[in-house]
């Protein structure tokens, strides 16, 4: 379901990313609501799958779909020229977004947090009482 929301949250970023295009600096309101509510989503969903899925690999999954999307959608519109090098191009960031799915996630081992101050992540002092005294 993550990689679901994810790839969803990706059609609505291409969505924004065209809705801001076609907004002409938010002085249309038609797609300036459209970019907002497609932001929305698309952030929300972003959110939530990063809960599942690594922030890394969320977000460049999210970014290549919606980067490859918005410019299929320009090239299809005439809005972008089209080109076999740029398709060859595009290819690859579906390919990279594939390559990542395939690749098996290490399993987390709880939360990530950073260690307390003057702590290594074990839990051991970072200094010692000597260095105190210099």
């Amino acid at each position: 379901m993550p990689w679901f929301v994810l790839l969803a949250s990706a059609v609505f970023e291409a969505a924004w990313a065209t809705a801001l295009g076609m907004s002409d600096g938010f002085s249309r309101p038609g797609p300036t609501a459209v970019f907002l509510v497609t932001l929305t989503i698309s952030m929300l969903g972003l959110g939530w799958s990063a809960k599942h899925i690594t922030i890394g690999t969320a977000y460049a999954v999210w970014v290549g779909v919606g980067a490859a999307l918005t410019v299929a959608c320009a090239m299809a519109t005439g809005a972008e020229s089209a080109s076999p090098v740029k398709v060859v191009f595009i290819a690859g960031i579906v390919a990279a977004v594939i390559g990542l799915k395939l690749v098996p996630e290490s399993p987390r081992t709880g939360p990530r947090r950073s260690p307390e101050k003057g702590r290594a992540p074990g839990g051991a002092p970072t200094h010692s009482p000597e260095s105190d005294r210099r």
